[in-house]
């Protein structure tokens, strides 16, 4: 079953265009890494997939549900917001800079969402919200505040956040790339550990070796457009392409 379909997508930020006629789908269950040199395009992607970007032209397919679709003209026509507020509750995002509410405890940025969105009692959501702290290693700190938290641990909280909301697809955007080395690999277990439960996720990743080891499909982007994709030993583990080779050249000693 298809979770997300993007046809032609194009997006420009005044003359630049940085996404140029990228289609892509992701079937349930399945893990996408998207892969990429800084400016190709790969956050941009992200963030018209999950509504905080404007395409200019294309279309945007949740769960066969239209949040994008293309006019007369061509250019894109988004969904009325009702619509739009229905089909954001199909996916969750966790960004690379945690995002938490600062003068939230770690419980209180779990649960707000599903008690102000989905209406869920307190007790609903605080059962939810622990379950998901003791899935991250993190029960003892329900009531610490993000400052008392190493990087790791507030990610493990973003990504709780997130899945506190039941979402049918998760987006990653560079998960690890605010961590110091020796936090990278906790967040990357907790990732490989949703993939291994069948979380549909795509990674905007530049950790080579983890993507090659998560995901079962990769795209390669470069310019905005995508250069090559294929299963993880297709794409790292046998590039056609010379611009993927390139760019993979550079990750040689880590995949």
């Amino acid at each position: 079953m298809k979770l997300l379909e993007i046809k032609n997508l194009r997006k420009c930020f005044g003359d630049l265009e940085v996404i140029k006629d990228i289609s892509l789908s992701v079937q349930e269950g399945q893990v996408m890494a998207i892969i990429g040199p800084s400016g190709s395009g790969k956050s941009t992607l992200l963030r018209c997939a999950t509504l905080l970007e404007t395409m200019d032209k294309g279309q945007l397919i949740y769960l066969g549900q239209s949040a994008v679709t293309e006019g007369k003209d061509g250019k894109a026509v988004y969904a009325s917001p009702r619509n739009l507020k229905r089909i954001q509750s199909f996916f969750g995002l966790v960004f690379q800079n945690f995002n938490l509410f600062p003068h939230y405890s770690v419980i209180k940025n779990i649960i707000d969402a599903p008690m102000s969105v989905q209406k869920k009692s307190k007790d609903e959501a605080m059962q939810i919200g622990r379950e998901l702290l003791s899935k991250m290693g993190l029960s003892d700190k329900e009531n610490a505040y993000p400052y008392q938290l190493s990087g790791g641990q507030q990610q493990r909280v973003s990504i709780a956040r997130a899945l506190a909301l039941n979402p049918k697809i998760l987006f990653f955007d560079e998960p690890t790339s605010a961590l110091d080395p020796e936090l990278t690999g906790e967040i990357l277990k907790v990732i490989k550990d949703l993939a291994a439960e069948d979380m549909t996720m795509v990674i905007v990743t530049h950790e080579m070796g983890f993507a090659k080891d998560v995901a079962d499909h990769i795209i390669f982007l470069n310019d905005g457009v995508i250069v090559e994709e294929g299963t993880p030993d297709e794409v790292i583990g046998n590039p056609q392409n010379p611009r993927t080779k390139m760019f993979l050249n550079r990750f040689s000693n880590a995949i």
